[in-house]
C-alpha cells in the first residue's frame, strides 16, 4: 500500500503562484508514475500532469502547459506541482495519485490522496 498526503492548497489571486506537494509513504519503492489531477465543482476529474518516478519524463494537459511544472524529490518521496500564472479556471480540488506501472488514464492509478483545494480569485 502507498499513502499520499497533499499540501499547499489555498486562496490566491489571478496571476499568482502556488506550490502543491504530495508526500508518499508506505511501499514507495513500488511507485512508477505519479500524477496530479483536478476536479472543479460539478465537473469530472481531469488530468493535469504526471511524472515517471525514475526517469523524470513528464506530461502535461494542454491547459497548464507553460504554467505548471511537475517535479519529484525521490529522497523525500514527494512530488510537487508548481503552479504559476494561475487563472480562475484553475480553481479545483487537486489530487495526487500513484501507480505501480506506466498508465494511460486516471482509472489505472491505484492510490489517491485526499485532495487539496485551490481557489483562484479574479
Amino acid at each position: 500500500q502507498v499513502q499520499l498526503v497533499e499540501e499547499g492548497g489555498g486562496l490566491v489571486q489571478a496571476g499568482g503562484s502556488l506550490r502543491l506537494s504530495c508526500a508518499a509513504s508506505g511501499r514507495t519503492g513500488s511507485i512508477y508514475t505519479m500524477g496530479w489531477f483536478r476536479q472543479a465543482p460539478g465537473k469530472e476529474r481531469l488530468f493535469v500532469a504526471d511524472i515517471l518516478w525514475n526517469g523524470e519524463i513528464t506530461y502535461y494537459a494542454d491547459s497548464v502547459k507553460g504554467r505548471f511544472t511537475i517535479s519529484r524529490d525521490k529522497a523525500k518521496n514527494t512530488v510537487y506541482l508548481q503552479m504559476n500564472t494561475l487563472k480562475p479556471e484553475d480553481t479545483a480540488v487537486y489530487y495526487c495519485a500513484a501507480a505501480q506501472r506506466a498508465v494511460f488514464n486516471q482509472k489505472e492509478y491505484e492510490y489517491w490522496g485526499q485532495g487539496t483545494q485551490v481557489t483562484v480569485s479574479s
